[in-house]
């Protein structure tokens, strides 16, 4: 049987909350493989909304549901989470959570750095979160972070943390931030340790394992490819890779185990927090787009900047992060426009090209090339087949499929999980 892993094709919040929450029903377990608590899925299953930020979209459909080792964990911030949820009436236990024992932590000390270094940038900020990601995952790299199974071994865990601030202090007092206290922190990480470890596992032996069992896998990026630490619109992109390769890496297991790939892109473009935006409105179409899309950040509850689709972002998500095929969302948010517009490609120093450069000052010279759509007045929310869709509806979307060199597998025309028309299952794929 596939195996399916679901990835952002451009700057995230594309709607993979959705796309997942309809995948999960068909699978047997679902791995989130890589960010952190500032990455959001919005679910809307019978009427209730559900805002998850760490834990996988399979919780609330009772899945075992996995937090891989490409994930940087907040263990405060995902006890909150499972609070919340369970006030909605999902209890997570052990037996349906499973978090890998080499997970690195985000610490209070991450955030707090990371806020510090947002305020000291003042105008050259880059648009994080401030909940520490970053730091966390300069840390996993500099061999300094506390790993989930670091809770269970007080002597490593003092250890650790006194190497840890010998670093982060350093900093903090250069941005004139308050220090750390080490016994502070090593008090918190005490307390919160016997509530953590029951969820934690070997993570890699438990995926082979269902791997001979032929269970269906899907796997659950956060962000976009636009955001991805290497190929994505640096330096404004988050620190972990967003790709599908990634899937693998960030899970435990080998590549073929990844399969089906499947992109999620907006029938339009937005972007949370700063960097390049070729294809960005200033006018009363961007407003009216993010208010028909209801464009806020799960997370920062902060207003997207919206653009025309970019069809050359797109394309190149598809190549560097082998995506299969896209699933389409938000068309219904494009209906009653009389004509829309798709970015084909850049102007650039006089001369036309066909991607996104790598150089920061190339990006923000960027100007998109458009070629201008008849747009339709028919509504297309709620529609579940072809045949309940306007016929310059097909053509817009026919004509994405032919820019962006890949075929739409599904496309969703309402939050709703049951307003998606499926082209091809990609578990059958």
């Amino acid at each position: 049987m596939a195996n399916v892993a679901v990835v952002g094709a451009q700057w995230g919040d594309e709607g993979k909350g959705k796309i997942v929450d309809w995948l999960s029903e068909r699978a047997d377990v679902v791995v989130r493989f890589q960010g952190g608590h500032n990455a959001g899925h919005t679910l809307v299953i019978n009427g209730v909304t559900y805002k998850l930020s760490l834990l996988p979209s399979g919780v609330v459909r009772g899945k075992l549901s996995i937090i891989g080792n490409g994930v940087v964990v907040d263990p405060w911030a995902l006890l909150a989470e499972i609070g919340r949820i369970a006030e909605q009436g999902i209890t997570i236990t052990p037996d349906l959570l499973k978090i890998a024992e080499n997970a690195c932590l985000i610490l209070p000390v991450h955030g707090h750095l990371d806020r510090a270094r947002e305020e000291a940038s003042g105008s050259a900020k880059i648009g994080t979160t401030g909940r520490g990601i970053g730091p966390a995952y300069e840390d996993r790299v500099g061999r300094r972070a506390i790993r989930v199974c670091d809770l269970a071994d007080d002597k490593i865990l003092e250890q650790k943390v006194e190497k840890l601030l010998a670093h982060h202090n350093v900093l903090l007092k250069g941005l004139g931030a308050q220090l750390v206290d080490g016994q502070e922190m090593l008090g918190q990480l005490k307390d919160i340790a016997p509530k953590i470890l029951p969820f934690a596992d070997v993570v890699w032996q438990r995926l082979d394992e269902i791997r001979h069992t032929r269970k269906r896998v899907l796997f659950e990026g956060a962000q976009g490819a636009m955001l991805d630490v290497d190929h994505g619109t640096y330096p404004f992109v988050t620190s972990s890779s967003t790709v599908s390769g990634n899937a693998g890496t960030g899970s435990g297991v080998g590549p073929g185990q990844v399969g089906y790939v499947l992109g999620i892109c907006k029938a339009y473009t937005t972007r949370v927090g700063s960097g390049p935006f070729p294809t960005e409105l200033f006018d009363n179409i961007g407003e009216t787009i993010g208010d028909r899309g209801r464009e806020f950040g799960t997370v920062t509850g902060r207003r997207r900047r919206c653009g025309w689709f970019d069809a050359v972002l797109v394309r190149q998500a598809i190549k560097v992060g082998g995506i299969n095929g896209i699933a389409l969302t938000k068309a219904d948010v494009l209906d009653g426009f009389a004509e829309l517009k798709i970015c084909t490609g850049y102007r650039y120093k006089g001369e036309v090209i066909q991607h996104l450069p790598a150089a920061q000052s190339a990006q923000a010279e960027v100007e998109p090339i458009y070629e201008t759509m008849p747009g339709w007045s028919e509504s297309t929310c709620g529609a579940r087949s072809w045949k309940d869709l306007p016929a310059a509806a097909i053509k817009y979307i026919r004509r994405i499929e032919e820019l962006i060199g890949a075929p739409v597998a599904m496309l969703s025309t309402s939050p709703e999980r049951e307003d998606t028309i499926l082209v091809h299952d990609p578990f059958a794929t």
